[in-house]
């Protein structure tokens, strides 16, 4: 996380992705570069971009002055202020860096507040290959436990070497969990090797990873409530994926987000690939 953007529209719940940020601001030296976004209005009057600009300008100076002093000397705290849609203008601003990450309340007075497709929230981890970490509540003051869950889909390895650089970033546990929706033996031996291949690769990062076999009816269900029992502080997951259940309900990332009480990591998936140390044997 070199680099990491961070929506603000000035409610107390935006600035819960702003704390998030902060967290890796204390860790490692990174330049965390707040988005106000002005919306492009068919009410555009003389003055009112320009009073609203003035606003925002003095509304980030506050912030800086509050949270400045809690990051790494070498860390940086600043802004922009861009006009548009704010899940393009935070995309784009992302992405005008090498290597950057998103992370994003999904509450606030801008319609993060949105559940279902159209929130910016989910708009921005759709629009973007970079990750994106998503906080519904005010976050934890550190991260003592991340949660990474397989799943039947071959890109879900991909998420691990993310979740193995959180834990050693923050010194915490990492939860491997297998969740398995089906008692097919052939479904069960595919999740056993991405299991075993995801524990081989931690160990030779020198983690211990504590492992856990899950069955339930519902992943989101299944992960959540397990989150919530260890009391994890980060849970990561791949975007693309997607449950039978994808136009009723929302897909599996998505209804993540929306009920996951720990922040959730997004990781996009690339095609065809899978982290290195990892083998397919046979299961692409």
């Amino acid at each position: 996380m070199k680099t990491i953007i961070v929506p603000v529209d000035f409610s107390s719940e935006s600035i819960h992705g702003l704390e998030m940020a902060l967290l890796f601001g204390r860790k490692d030296n990174v330049n965390i570069q707040m988005v106000y976004v002005q919306k492009r209005s068919q009410d555009y009057r003389p003055g009112t971009y320009e009073e609203e600009h003035k606003y925002a300008e003095n509304e980030f100076d506050k912030i800086i002055e509050k949270y400045s002093k809690d990051i790494a000397s070498d860390s940086r705290l600043r802004f922009i202020i861009k006009k548009g849609k704010i899940y393009e203008e935070v995309v784009e601003q992302a992405e005008s860096y090498k290597e950057s990450t998103i992370i994003a309340s999904t509450h606030g007075a801008s319609g993060f507040e949105e559940y279902f497709i159209g929130s910016n929230a989910y708009k921005i981890i759709t629009a973007t290959k970079i990750s994106v970490l998503t906080v519904r509540r005010r976050p934890p003051k550190t991260i003592k436990k991340v949660v990474a869950p397989l799943r039947l889909h071959v890109d879900t390895r991909q998420k691990v070497p993310f979740a193995a650089d959180l834990a050693q970033l923050f010194g915490a546990e990492l939860h491997l969990l297998a969740v398995n929706l089906t008692n097919n033996k052939k479904d069960q031996k595919r999740m056993k090797s991405y299991l075993q291949q995801s524990t081989s690769y931690l160990k030779r990062k020198g983690l211990k990873p504590i492992v856990k076999n899950l069955t339930g009816e519902n992943s989101v269900s299944t992960v959540c409530n397990y989150c919530n029992a260890v009391d994890a502080d980060i849970v990561t997951i791949m975007s693309s994926q997607r449950s039978s259940m994808a136009i009723l309900m929302g897909s599996y990332s998505q209804q993540m987000i929306a009920r996951s009480n720990c922040p959730v990591l997004s990781v996009n998936a690339k095609e065809k690939h899978i982290p290195a140390g990892f083998t397919t044997r046979g299961y692409r």
